[in-house]
């Protein structure tokens, strides 16, 4: 009766990984239960996450081909395309989220289009905004629900807002990934995303661990842009951020409990270290407590049926 926070499964988000072929599912090594899917397997698996009652999915795309500027993420038959007509189908209650980078379509697994400055090959967030803005309309056309760009450049929020209204997507809202950090605890998802860069790091465009002021100050920027939602990347470690967030602003509040989060969790569990269950289910009640409205975790399926036996809202 005097429980301060509860969670309830209308909370999660399940990320899904799409890939090229049919009839696969193909688990990945590093994330115990998390498995690359076809477009046919996946638009089944969205069947099951409805009736789990799960709200919406996040989709990410490993696609037919790449190239330098990721142009695969904005063909009209692109593999996200496609899972977004199918899913619609097969689960037509489902909230589709997209995924908004390029790291999975490039070459050099970089989020945008290169260039070199003083010798050093960096993403030009200029040019890089453009094609935002064709993947954005592209994946409206195909069903999208909400567009989440998680490249980082600056002044893409805007831009896509344009880009969505001029194409008749005025509807169409945008979950900004609006500080999102150059974290260690990525590592499983380029793994599951086939999305490592080749060369470097991304710390040119995703905030330092140390600065939490600016990452406020990077939230401010996609708010005053028309960001509709706002995350923060990664959850547990940052979970002052997210706090601060919530407390400065109206917009809901998403937090991504990501690959290595949960591999960690995993991990330790396969080793009788913890027990998985509980240790997944304390990790979300502290994200919705520091204030997010919104989890998206690959363990969202696990805490829906967790939710369902009772005992861990």
């Amino acid at each position: 009766m005097v429980r301060e926070t509860r969670l309830d499964v209308a909370d999660l988000v399940y990320p899904l990984f799409i890939r090229p072929g049919e009839g696969i599912s193909r688990e990945v090594g590093s994330m115990p239960g998390v498995s690359q899917h076809s477009v046919d397997r996946a638009a089944q698996l969205c069947g099951d996450v409805v009736r789990e009652g799960i709200p919406a999915v996040l989709l990410f795309g490993l696609p037919d081909s790449k190239d330098s500027i990721g142009s695969s993420s904005w063909e009209k038959d692109g593999v996200v395309q496609r899972a977004l007509r199918a899913i619609r189908e097969q689960a037509p209650g489902l909230i589709l989220i997209v995924d908004l980078c390029f790291c999975e379509y490039t070459d050099h697994g970089h989020c945008g289009v290169l260039s070199e400055q003083a010798g050093h090959r960096t993403v030009d967030n200029d040019a890089t905004l453009q094609n935002l803005a064709r993947q954005a309309v592209s994946l409206a056309h195909a069903g999208a629900d909400i567009i989440a760009p998680s490249d980082m450049m600056d002044g893409r929020v805007g831009r896509i807002r344009s880009a969505l209204d001029d194409a008749g997507f005025s509807h169409i809202p945008i979950l900004s990934y609006a500080a999102k950090f150059a974290s260690a605890f990525y590592g499983p998802f380029r793994e599951a995303a086939d999305s490592a860069p080749a060369f470097g790091d991304r710390r040119d465009y995703q905030m330092d661990p140390a600065n939490g002021r600016e990452a406020l100050r990077e939230v401010t920027l996609d708010v005053d842009e028309g960001a509709d939602m706002l995350m923060v990347k990664p959850a547990l470690p940052y979970l002052d951020v997210i706090r601060e967030a919530r407390r400065r602003f109206d917009q809901p509040m998403a937090a991504y409990q990501v690959s290595g989060e949960y591999a960690m969790l995993r991990a330790a569990a396969a080793n009788g270290w913890i027990d998985y269950e509980q240790a997944l289910m304390e990790s979300l009640i502290s994200i919705r407590r520091a204030g997010a409205d919104l989890i998206i975790t690959y363990g969202a399926r696990d805490a829906a049926r967790l939710l369902r036996e009772g005992g861990h809202d």
